[in-house]
């Protein structure tokens, strides 16, 4: 609680501090009050500073109501600070005599405004100065207990992530378990570290206790030992343990004088002891980076060579780190597949591992929410465990309220929690609050981060910092959160940042009870309503939920809001209802109205000063009026699939405008349509601060000189233009080499057959558009623009209706950092050629719609990372591309609509059993996709003959010679067995011819 306080006080006094600064305010008597009160504020920060760095869960009634009271003061001084503004902002950007004599005709107009506030500061500096008194008692106190108590205290055993009991219990861990034994026992002469990295709960230690605990393993190593590092280790006395048992191992006693040793000489000890023999050492739950590098100069190479050395931990930083030493390997903890979860839930439930069939349907539900996290499906099972097989209604009481009361106190629910509370207390201020923000999406909802990191801005949780934009910050912290295993990964973008989060049900539980515990938000939601007792709500969320009378019956409790967010509302609310919580609350920042069916702007919406955020994206507005210039603090604007089609020329007052989407996107069937643009005011030019233009329409460059407009906006990092025609080619790329700072270019030609054509062949200089990570150009290309092949920092690329004669892996494949590229309608010709040496990064591959298209050729060497391969609509490919079986990594390959000829060969079970098979033998998934009837149909390969080439190859990587050779020996006699027959009847044709020559010569000597 202490650190959301600290954030929300922090940036309240970051206003205050730029609220004094600016010049010509008519401050009067007002400004010596706000000093006064940033003065105060200063001492609380400093001392929430402390109780925050200790980490430690406070049970004081008393200390948890002053903080409280800290947090609700600096609302209120939020509040007072806004009004202000409100009362005084407009006239101080006029210059001159005209603002001058509005300044002084303004201030007298407000005076009584003036006065109402004068006296409200003087209320609140006195009633902070009494917190602040408060505060001397409270820190007099806790600065004696501070530097006492440990980061955290909870943690008492060493099996947490291991909760899932007993050996016989362990579901989904055998492939793991040989996979980590083998990286064990690999030998050589360097130490060999092993990081095990995953989220809380997925089973770490057990995984790693069950290899430590091997056979194999005990026999191969001489020196074993399991520490227990966690959040609260004190280095010297995990040293001193660790002595211990290295001692205890040889059965010799602990030298004399260890206790009252440092660190440096207790680190001399374990150094000079490890040299004894080959050793392995666990070090279970390593949460610091520093810690592990406190730790790695204790652990040397000896003479006997093999050593090994495990570590768990749920941050990515922390596992490379230990990985850069020695022979590193990294092995990230997969979440059990369903199968697994489910064989794990019926194991613990019903102890007989069947499920009765009335159940199942209601179980399957249940374990899909845990999401393969072992330690959600064995928290859930003990309290099913508990419930009445023949009574489904319980059950159906339990997946319909997993988020309700009566889960609550479960101690094995409540365990699963914690520890992934754990998690969560050891991150950062900043970083708790924006992971405790995503609390405002429901269950399961996909987040798209782009999307989530504008609302972290707007919410001002993030602020730039060396050099870097807010933005960038934040996709930092994103980054940070991933690492942590905080978040769940569901897709990358183009700079490999994550592009699709979702938070783990049990870890919103968390999070959803810690914001109404701290009042960060309220949700409501299926008729129900999650808030704190506090009166005061300062962000208002709905979910699925109409934005209806309900509210109107609260409106005492909504009158604060800075944040008004609407996801998933299907029902348009009254325009009177919206109009008068938009009133009653003009401090608004945030509003999102994502998706909810209206049609129309409501008036009251543009009387919002503070407003920073506004979201409309998928309404049924059609017009964006005038009015919008009010708007003067706006920075993102999203009307993504609305049916805008223009913006006003007042659109140019919102000088602070970072981010504008206007795009409505068509039906994907009709190929020569992807999606719209707006068509801009004149003078487009003047918003010099954008960062993000998606989707411009520049059908009307002759009037609105958009494209040359375009060349002003020189903090652009990402921008869309449609409709461009061959003329306005020399133009825009005179504009596009003035966008230093842009990330992604997204260019579509328009859609007259006439001006299809996509004319950027005009002069870059090579240093040109130096930040560009992914760009998209739909529309035909004459040849590949020259510049292209100079885009260093290019991840990702895509050609659609490109038509090029030729080939266009030449400018591409030499790319140093290119991972995705998609050709769609892009080449005419017969063949393409991947070079040895090409595509050094490459992962996903996608050839699409080439009619032409008759072969492909790989060279040995060409795309060493190649993951995911898609052939789709290749009518005239017959064969397979030659060289497929020189791309080792690759995982999944596709064919989808290849000629006739080669789906009824790769659809033929004879196919299998020739030599073509081998290509892609090694390959574990590949798919055939094709028309049949008029209907799609989908065969997965035989993989038969790829399990058998694996296992051959996986016992080579043992080391042992002579096993792999009687495997591979095996593997080749029963992958032909076709052959045999025919083989062995030739041996006896080539006998018998043998036996007759002779027989001729022998008669011929006598």
């Amino acid at each position: 609680m202490a650190d959301q306080v600290l954030s929300v006080l922090l940036f309240v006094s970051d206003r205050m501090l730029n609220f004094l600064s600016e010049e010509g305010r008519p401050f009067g008597g007002l400004r010596q009050e706000i000093q006064l009160i940033s003065y105060e504020f200063g001492h609380m920060k400093a001392f929430l500073q402390k109780v925050a760095e200790s980490k430690h869960d406070y049970d004081d009634s008393q200390l948890r109501e002053w903080i409280r009271q800290v947090r609700d003061s600096a609302y209120d001084t939020e509040d007072v600070i806004d009004e202000f503004m409100i009362l005084f902002a407009a006239p101080q950007r006029l210059l001159g005599f005209r603002g001058s004599v509005l300044r002084n005709i303004n201030s007298i107009t407000n005076f009584r405004g003036r006065h109402q506030l004068a006296n409200k500061l003087q209320s609140l500096r006195g009633r902070i100065k009494n917190i602040s008194e408060a505060r001397l008692r409270y820190e007099s106190h806790y600065e004696r207990i501070i530097p006492q108590i440990p980061r955290r205290a909870w943690r008492d055993s060493k099996d947490d992530d291991a909760l899932l009991a007993g050996e016989a219990q362990l579901v989904g861990i055998d492939e793991s378990k040989k996979h980590l034994i083998s990286e064990v026992l690999e030998g050589g002469s360097q130490l060999k570290v092993i990081a095990v990295l995953g989220m809380g709960g997925l089973g770490k230690t057990t995984l790693v206790k069950q290899v430590h605990d091997d056979a194999t393993v005990k026999n191969n190593f001489q020196i074993r030992a399991w520490m227990t590092v966690s959040q609260t280790c004190d280095l010297e006395k995990l040293l001193k343990s660790l002595i211990r048992q290295l001692y205890s191992a040889f059965n010799e006693p602990v030298m004399p004088g260890m206790d009252s040793m440092g660190i440096y000489e207790l680190k001399v000890v374990i150094r000079v002891f490890l040299q004894r023999a080959r050793y392995e050492i666990v070090f279970d739950d390593m949460w610091d980076r520093e810690f592990w590098d406190a730790l790695k100069f204790v652990l040397p190479e000896n003479r006997f060579g093999g050593n090994c050395v495990i570590l768990t931990t749920r941050i990515s930083e922390v596992a490379f780190a230990a990985c850069n030493v020695g022979k590193g390997y990294v092995y990230r903890m997969k979440h059990l597949t369903f199968e697994d979860s489910w064989s794990l839930f019926c194991r613990e439930t019903f102890k007989q591992n069947l499920c009765p069939s009335h159940l199942e349907n209601v179980a399957e539900a249940i374990v899909g929410k845990c999401e393969g996290l072992p330690l959600a499906i064995v928290a859930i099972s003990g309290l099913l465990a508990t419930k009445d097989c023949s009574r489904i209604e319980e059950w159906e009481r339990v997946r319909n309220k997993l988020r309700d009361d009566e889960l609550e106190g479960t101690g094995r629910l409540e365990r699963a929690k914690k520890i992934l509370r754990l998690s969560y207390d050891d991150l950062p201020p900043t970083l708790k609050t924006c992971l405790l923000y995503t609390s405002i999406y429901p269950e399961d909802h996909e987040i798209l981060c782009s999307r989530l990191i504008r609302l972290w801005v707007a919410e001002r949780f993030v602020e730039a910092r060396s050099g870097l934009a807010a933005e960038e910050v934040a996709w930092d912290y994103v980054q940070e959160l991933a690492n942590r295993s905080l978040i769940q990964v569901s897709g990358l973008n183009y700079r490999g940042y994550p592009f699709v989060i979702h938070i783990h049900y049990l870890l919103r539980e968390v999070l959803v009870s810690e914001s109404v515990e701290q009042n960060m938000m309220t949700i409501v939601g299926n008729s129900q309503m999650t808030t704190s007792s506090a009166m005061v709500v300062r962000r208002l969320v709905f979910h699925n939920s109409p934005i209806d009378d309900t509210i109107s019956e609260r409106h005492h409790h909504f009158s604060n809001l800075r944040s008004l967010i609407a996801l998933g509302c299907k029902e348009p609310p009254s325009n009177a209802l919206l109009t008068e919580l938009i009133m009653s609350n003009k401090f608004l920042k945030v509003l999102n109205l994502h998706g909810v069916p209206m049609e129309e702007i409501p008036k009251s919406i543009f009387d919002l000063f503070h407003l920073n955020h506004l979201s409309l994206a998928y309404t049924k507005i059609k017009i964006v009026p005038q009015s919008i210039k009010k708007l003067r603090n706006l920075e993102c604007l999203d009307l993504k699939n609305t049916n805008v089609k223009t913006l006003p020329m007042e659109i140019l007052k919102l000088q602070k405008l970072h981010h504008l989407f206007v795009i409505q996107h068509v039906d994907f069937s009709n190929r020569d349509l992807g999606c719209y643009g707006f068509i801009p005011p004149s003078n487009m030019g003047k918003l010099t601060e954008l960062q993000t233009l998606e989707r411009v329409d520049a059908s009307e460059n002759d009037k609105t000189r958009i494209l040359s407009e375009i060349g002003k906006l020189v903090r652009l990092r990402s921008l869309g233009i449609t409709d461009i025609r061959p003329k306005d080619g020399k133009e825009l790329c005179s504009s596009l080499v003035n966008l230093t700072s842009l990330r992604a270019l997204r260019l579509t030609s328009s859609i007259e057959e006439k001006d299809k054509l996509l004319d950027l062949g005009h002069c870059f200089s090579p240093t040109s558009l130096p930040s560009i990570g992914h760009l998209s150009l739909r529309g035909r290309l004459e040849k590949m623009p020259p510049w292209i092949r100079n885009l260093e920092r290019l991840r990702s690329i895509k050609l659609t209706w490109s038509c090029l004669k030729d080939g266009p892996l030449e400018s591409l494949q030499y790319l140093p950092n290119l991972i995705e590229v998609s050709l769609i309608q892009a080449y005419e010709g017969e063949s393409l050629c991947f070079k040895a040496g090409g595509f050094p990064k490459l992962q996903k591959l996608q050839l699409q719609n080439m009619k032409g298209l008759m072969w492909l050729r790989v060279e040995e060497g060409a795309m060493p990372k190649i993951k995911r391969l898609v052939l789709q609509e290749l009518p005239l490919l017959e064969e397979l591309p030659s060289g497929f079986e020189n791309l080792r990594q690759l995982e999944e390959l596709e064919l989808w609509s290849v000629s006739s000829h080669l789906t009824m060969k790769l659809e033929s079970e004879a196919f299998q059993e020739c030599e073509e098979y081998e290509q892609i033998a090694h390959i574990p998934r590949v798919l055939l996709g094709f028309r049949r009837d008029g209907r799609w149909s989908l065969r997965v390969l035989s993989q038969k003959k790829r399990a058998i080439t694996r296992a051959a190859r996986q016992t080579f990587d043992t080391n042992d010679s002579v096993a792999a050779t009687l495997v591979c020996d095996s593997a080749i006699c029963s992958a032909a067995p076709s052959f045999w027959p025919l083989g062995f009847h030739l041996l006896l044709l080539v006998c018998f011819f043998l036996f007759l020559c002779i027989f001729i010569r022998k008669i011929c000597m006598i």
